[in-house]
């Protein structure tokens, strides 16, 4: 049993991880002279403009934002519940609360990556003339980073829930 609770920690702490990586770094779209995420755009890596008001599709970038920063957010506040449960509860009540805010936070995350799958090319559309330049590029390791932080936190919330049965 010390190796499976073991297990499920690395792995909780694995899935917060790769969400603070996916929603902080700035490799969600990139290409040959860019690279762009949920904050900013760069190009040439000197010259960033943080993504504002002036972007053509603001609202639904600041979905994405809200929805990344909440994943995190639940995926640690998850986390600290486990902890807290698993010594407080009796066998058959454990971590039933947990899974939901794991549960929680993979949907969170699961919304901001198809938001972004879906209006990516609306959502660097901008007064400033960078589309043409990023209009030509690839998903960033931040993006696929996402789309495992939502496996991962699926998972985690399903092996508590597996759990919450073990003696």
């Amino acid at each position: 049993m010390l190796v499976l609770l073991a297990f499920i920690i690395i792995f909780h702490i694995t899935s917060a991880a790769l969400l603070f990586i996916a929603t902080i770094d700035n490799a969600w779209w990139v290409g040959e002279e860019f690279f762009a995420d949920v904050w900013r755009v760069c190009v040439n890596s000197t010259n960033c403009t943080e993504i504002d008001a002036s972007f053509q599709d603001y609202p639904t970038m600041q979905a994405v934002q809200a929805t990344m920063i909440l994943s995190t957010i639940l995926c640690c506040i998850a986390f600290l519940i486990f902890v807290l449960q698993l010594f407080r509860l009796k066998q058959g009540e454990r971590f039933v609360l947990t899974s939901i805010i794991q549960l929680m936070s993979c949907l969170c995350v699961m919304i901001a990556a198809s938001i972004y799958t879906d209006r990516r090319e609306d959502l660097h559309k901008n007064n400033l003339g960078l589309y043409a330049l990023t209009q030509n590029g690839n998903y960033g390791y931040s993006f696929i980073l996402a789309w495992v932080a939502f496996a991962f936190t699926f998972i985690s919330g399903l092996m508590y829930l597996i759990l919450r049965k073990r003696k």
